[in-house]
Formats: structure tokens, sequence, C-alpha cells
């Protein structure tokens, strides 16, 4: 999946199969998780948002089934 570059402190890129409703998430740290089930307004107010990392944690962080991608 390509993902496009963003400008935060704690995502590094950010990602979406909208066939598959799969977000797919870079930290700064390294790490890429996938989160499952993920409606497309979720992706497109992600990318919208101000804070992307305050977006994740408020509407994405505890609410998708996730997989760590190696």
């Amino acid at each position: 999946m390509k993902r496009r570059t963003v400008d935060s402190s704690a995502l590094r890129s950010v990602g979406y199969d909208a066939a598959l409703r799969v977000l797919e998430l870079e930290f700064t740290g390294g790490r890429v998780y996938a989160y499952e089930a993920v409606p497309g307004r979720v992706h497109r107010e992600l990318m919208a948002a101000e804070s992307h990392g305050r977006y994740f944690v408020r509407e994405v962080r505890g609410r998708y089934a996730y997989r760590r991608l190696a």
C-alpha cells in the first residue's frame, strides 16, 4: 500500500485501502500497523486534522482491530 508522508511528531506516513477499509500507519519510531474496518471518513478526517497524532489517539487507537506489519 502506498503511504503519504505527513507532518506529525507521532506519525511518519499514512495509507488507506478503500476497498479493504484498511488504514496503514507508520509511526515515527518506524513501526507500521494496519487497522481494519476503518471507514473512509476516518481516513479523510485524519489527513485533514490539525494534529494527526491527536486525531489518532482520539478516533483510531483502541477502536479498531490492528496488526503490526513487518
